[in-house]
């Protein structure tokens, strides 16, 4: 689809600029990144995502395995091993895993459905997701976590499974709930404490969040202008370039800048639902797929942006989920590409 790839085109730039202007080294590294992402974009689009869907059990395993050898000699960073590095650069699976992950299980609700659900059926969906979710969370990496979660839940939700395994599985979840602190990590639970009292510990847990939100209003209308961010610039605000990247934005391009990001983002999004529509009434089971696998890449760049726009205004805890084509990183900027190269 052409007019994905033209709109990733857009989004990227207010990037690109937004990185040059902290550090140039980060914007020519981002270019570089993108530059890869349209090679990989063209390539898959030229073998076509038949061969990907008749391939994508070996995908998910091989994928798999890069995680669970991310855990083990991946590098550490600030405690977590998230990248395997392979001198020229980081390889992150479980960005890369995202859109294999969305194929993956598209083609499993299709096939299921072209049968019957049954019990056996919905633990494998089950099994499915929790393998890569639990290694990624294991990392530890709740952010990403989180979005394998909500890509395996809407999935779920818009294939035929019968609504009563549904039920079951929000009863189950509603029990479990509260043992969910057991598996979180400390500054995990620090987070989300300094999320609901962000003036209590001002120089620590609230800190990244309180920066965050000054460096969005010293934007103002117009922003300071390319390289003119004192916050960022000047790393008053952690995580600038990822995590923060949209407040970085907004302070050197304004609410006019953001604005102009979200509304790409909007149309991005119609664009691709209104692709969806077209697969809504098909009763084969390439038609479904290509339904679920639409379904999967609207919650995909909705949940990374909707979360990581709201935790940088403050309206959201600090999750540590990228913003699409903004956030400094080659790994999840690929795959998007490769998400649309994808599209049936």
């Amino acid at each position: 689809m052409f007019y994905t790839l033209l709109l990733s085109l857009f989004i990227f730039l207010f990037g690109f600029f937004n990185l040059f202007g902290i550090k140039q080294s980060l914007g020519i590294t981002m270019l570089l990144n993108f530059i890869v992402a349209i090679v990989a974009y063209f390539v898959v689009k030229k073998i076509g995502w038949k061969f990907f869907r008749t391939n994508a059990h070996f995908f998910y395993w091989l994928f798999v395995f890069l995680l669970i050898l991310t855990y083990i000699i991946g590098l550490e960073v600030k405690g977590s091993r998230r990248w395997i590095d392979l001198l020229f650069f980081r390889f992150q699976a479980s960005e890369f895993f995202k859109v294999f992950f969305i194929l993956f299980m598209a083609d499993f609700f299709a096939r299921v459905s072209r049968t019957r659900w049954n019990v056996i059926s919905f633990i494998q969906s089950l099994l499915y997701f929790f393998i890569p979710a639990a290694i990624v969370f294991k990392q530890p990496d709740l952010g990403n976590a989180m979005v394998y979660f909500f890509l395996f839940i809407v999935m779920l939700f818009f294939s035929h499974i019968p609504k009563k395994f549904l039920g079951y599985m929000i009863g189950a979840g509603a029990l479990f709930t509260p043992l969910a602190c057991f598996f979180l990590k400390e500054y995990q639970k620090n987070r989300i404490l300094s999320f609901i009292m962000p003036h209590v510990e001002t120089q620590t847990n609230a800190y990244n969040m309180i920066q965050a939100i000054i460096t969005i209003g010293s934007g103002n209308m117009f922003g300071r202008g390319l390289g003119l961010g004192t916050q960022s610039r000047f790393y008053f605000l952690p995580e600038n370039s990822t995590d923060f990247a949209f407040s970085s934005l907004v302070e050197q391009f304004g609410f006019l800048g953001g604005a102009a990001v979200l509304i790409f983002y909007g149309i991005l999004l119609i664009i691709l639902i209104k692709r969806t529509y077209k697969f809504v009434y098909t009763d084969n089971e390439d038609g479904h797929f290509a339904f679920l696998y639409l379904i999967g890449l609207i919650a995909f760049i909705f949940f990374q942006s909707f979360v990581n726009i709201g935790m940088n205004m403050g309206v959201l805890p600090i999750a540590g989920i990228a913003l699409p084509f903004i956030s400094y990183g080659g790994s999840m900027l690929v795959s998007l590409l490769i998400g649309f190269a994808l599209i049936p």
